[in-house]
């Protein structure tokens, strides 16, 4: 958001050059900040929105950056007891790095499964990746999703990237079981990804991507009624329905803005050591060990709280309405984008 505001991005390495006086380099490739949503409340959202504005059954698959604790800590409560084992898997892969959604895997295997996905993003060895792939795609139940693959989140430009992505899918493609349409991507991006998965004759499938308090803007349909029957129809019957929610035709970037705004917002009814934003966000201290920002200064820059102050202004029910207006682009619906997407499949 910063190189979008010359002002912010001023101000922002003035504190930079602060921190490097005091023997501190920031570091925005190791610093990560967390959701502000705990899994708990994450699954109740998603099961929520399809409850009650679709009035069906919610099958949910919670997704966290190479880790599976979400799962496995919801598995122990009784309402969310079902949710399959999943993780977002870190590819590091022909220059680049991809993004697989592994969804469902088996339990009594599942922590030495990621362990081992895990020592692959450590230090990526091409064959390994073929070994996993392969043995993950031999798991019947397991489903395997590239996760929006037209974005380039390193950065190595577009032209590099979509010739990585084709080299990827050239050779690990008869591993992938789905490409997805991603809630917090736009239309235009969306439609592509339908396009080049029609090349490849694979199926799309809905992934909502979400980290601020807005539930999943796209959702898949379906008649099973367990995750594994789920997988099977992806999988075996190659069946694949995508419904875009009402909030994925507001404007992105208002969107966009209102998740960062649930990011730096605090929450003073949870537990300690994330009520505050910069509780919920880490980065290297001098020694190089990861701490939350609140123990690393005494309070946030005076700055920060301005903008968040300013921030908060869209939330306001007519600045929010002008800026809809405002920001909205003239487009095609998407579902007649999709149907013409699904004719030409046919």
């Amino acid at each position: 958001m910063a190189s979008c505001f010359p002002p912010l991005r001023w101000l922002i390495a003035q504190h930079e050059k602060r921190a490097q006086n005091r023997s501190l380099t920031v570091n925005f490739n190791k610093g990560y900040w967390t959701p502000p949503l705990a899994p708990l409340p994450a699954f109740q959202l998603e099961c929520q929105q399809i409850e009650q504005q679709l009035n069906l059954p919610a099958l949910v698959s919670l997704t966290d950056h190479d880790n599976i604790e979400a799962p496995t800590l919801l598995r122990v409560v009784p309402e969310a007891r079902q949710i399959p084992v999943s993780l977002e898997w870190s590819v590091p892969s022909h220059g680049t790095v991809f993004h697989l959604g592994v969804h469902n895997l088996p339990g009594d295997q599942a922590t030495w499964i990621v362990r081992d996905l895990n020592a692959f993003t450590e230090i990526p060895d091409h064959v390994q990746l073929h070994e996993l792939l392969a043995a993950l795609n031999r798991l019947p139940e397991v489903l395997i999703v590239l996760n929006h693959p037209l974005w380039d989140l390193p950065g190595i430009g577009q032209a590099q990237h979509r010739h990585a992505l084709n080299a990827f899918v050239t050779e690990f493609g008869s591993y992938l079981h789905a490409f997805e349409l991603n809630g917090l991507r736009s239309w235009e991006e969306n439609h592509e990804v339908a396009q080049f998965a029609k090349g490849w004759n694979q199926l799309v499938i809905a992934g909502g991507d979400r980290h601020g308090c807005e539930p999943s803007a796209v959702v898949s349909l379906s008649e099973a009624e367990t995750f594994p029957e789920f997988v099977h129809q992806i999988r075996k019957e190659r069946r694949s329905q995508v419904l875009f929610m009402p909030q994925y035709n507001e404007p992105l970037p208002l969107r966009l803005a209102l998740s960062v705004l649930d990011v730096l917002r605090d929450y003073p009814d949870y537990a300690a050591g994330s009520r505050r934003w910069d509780d919920r966000v880490f980065h290297p201290d001098r020694q190089g060990e990861m701490r939350r920002l609140s123990e690393m200064w005494s309070m946030p820059p005076a700055f920060l709280k301005w903008f968040v102050r300013i921030m908060h202004v869209l939330e306001a029910a007519p600045v929010r309405g002008f800026m809809k207006f405002a920001l909205s682009l003239p487009q095609q619906e998407p579902r007649l984008l999709l149907r013409e997407y699904q004719e030409e499949a046919l």
